[in-house]
This record gives C-alpha cells, sequence and structure tokens, in this order.
C-alpha cells in the first residue's frame, strides 16, 4: 500500500498576479531569497543556480536566531507551469523531501499548489506540529504580496 497521500501536505494560494509574475518571483535569484520562508524569517544564499538541475544552497534564519541549513535541488521547471525539487539540509543529511510547485491561471491571477511529500509520515507530522502549515501560508502571502506588487 502506497502510504504517500499520509506523508503529503499542500498548501494553496490564489494571488492577485498572473503566473508569469508568480513565474518570476521563483525564477529570479534576486527575488526568491527576498520572500521565501515564513514571516519573520530570512534566508543568507550561499549559491543559487536557478534551472533544472541547479540548486539553491541557503540557511533560514529564524526570528530568534536559530539558522536552518537548506538545499533546493531543482529536478523540473517547466516555465509558469510547473517546479519540482527536492528539499533537504544538505549533504549527508537523509532522505530529501520532495516538493512540486504547479501554477495556473485562474481570473486575473495565479493559483498555486504546493506540495510537500515527506519521506515518512513521522517527518511530515513532525513538520505539521512544527507549524508548517501556519508557517507556510506566511511564506504563501509573502511571495503573493511581492508578486503582486511586481
Amino acid at each position: 500500500m502506497d502510504d504517500r497521500a499520509n506523508r503529503t501536505l499542500t498548501l494553496t494560494r490564489v494571488i492577485a498576479a498572473p503566473p508569469a509574475k508568480v513565474w518570476r518571483c521563483w525564477t529570479d535569484p534576486a527575488l526568491l531569497p527576498r520572500w521565501f520562508g515564513p514571516a519573520g524569517y530570512s534566508c543568507t544564499t550561499k549559491s543559487i543556480d536557478l534551472r533544472q538541475g541547479g540548486q539553491w544552497v541557503f540557511d533560514m534564519n529564524g526570528p530568534d536566531g536559530t539558522v536552518w541549513p537548506n538545499r533546493h535541488r531543482y529536478r523540473l521547471m517547466r516555465p509558469m507551469d510547473r517546479i519540482e525539487y527536492m528539499m533537504d539540509d544538505g549533504e549527508g543529511s537523509g532522505d530529501p523531501a520532495e516538493i512540486v510547485v504547479m501554477l495556473a491561471p485562474e481570473g486575473q491571477g495565479t493559483r498555486q499548489d504546493y506540495v510537500m511529500t515527506f519521506p515518512t509520515e513521522a517527518m511530515k507530522k513532525g513538520a505539521e506540529s512544527f507549524g508548517a502549515v501556519e508557517l507556510g501560508q506566511t511564506t504563501m502571502a509573502k511571495l503573493a504580496a511581492l508578486a503582486e506588487a511586481l
């Protein structure tokens, strides 16, 4: 039996900006670090190559000073439509989470579905208990604010 559904979290938001602007926020190395991460968090980029086969290595800096290493390895970049990447905290960190970002026109804006599939159900539950859904919604609000201002 596939337990994928038990390991997956999906966050959805309709952004009042066309897909091209949302796509730009995901793929412009000057923009992505500005919005990625929950409200009150910031990113310190170590290297960034936002293309299929590329990766973004950065630290997520929490409001209390906690630093979380992050690495996104991009497997698919289909313009204005879909991004797929593996997310972990660097070499030797264990199995990564799989992330799929889907963009679709909706009215005058863009519907974004952000789908996180964790390696285990326990990791998903840990993320939920940390506030992944609520914090993820603040991240999507930051993305929406930037895309809508472009």
